[in-house]
């Protein structure tokens, strides 16, 4: 018998509030659900971008502006293979893909997605990804 850590349950609530903020476009509602200090970690690509080192909770939930103002919508793709929480961390895998706006250039890969939440909010947003192909898809 498996038993679930008490803060499971609060965890999966906010994440799954996330993304549904996070695919509706809803900043407001990211800035809320993001802590005022987040550990954020994307690994730095230099030529692309929407990926910057962050900060602040609205730092982090402009990422999602960032991200929208430089691809194309129609031929953004994520999917959610797994969705796995364990107490205050949750961790999403899946895949991923797009188009960037100014070249025309696509890039996909798989993504691991670490979130922590304590007190309702989310405290750390660490982000594993195909960054060779996004900095492929940017470069002229």
């Amino acid at each position: 018998m498996t038993t679930q850590h008490p803060d499971a349950e609060a965890t999966r609530a906010v994440v799954q509030d996330f993304l549904k903020a996070r695919l509706a476009g809803d900043e407001g509602r990211m800035v809320e659900l993001f802590a005022d200090e987040v550990d954020w970690l994307l690994a730095e690509n230099p030529g692309v971008p929407w990926i910057r080192p962050r900060r602040t909770g609205a730092e982090c939930a402009a990422q999602a502006a960032d991200l929208a103002a430089h691809t194309v919508a129609e031929d953004s793709r994520a999917t959610l293979d797994t969705f796995l929480v364990d107490g205050a961390d949750a961790v999403l895998f899946g895949h991923l893909a797009g188009t960037v706006r100014a070249t025309g250039k696509s890039f996909e890969g798989p993504y691991a997605l670490r979130l922590t939440v304590e007190a309702g909010r989310i405290t750390r947003h660490h982000l594993y990804e195909n960054s060779l192909s996004i900095a492929e898809a940017c470069a002229p």
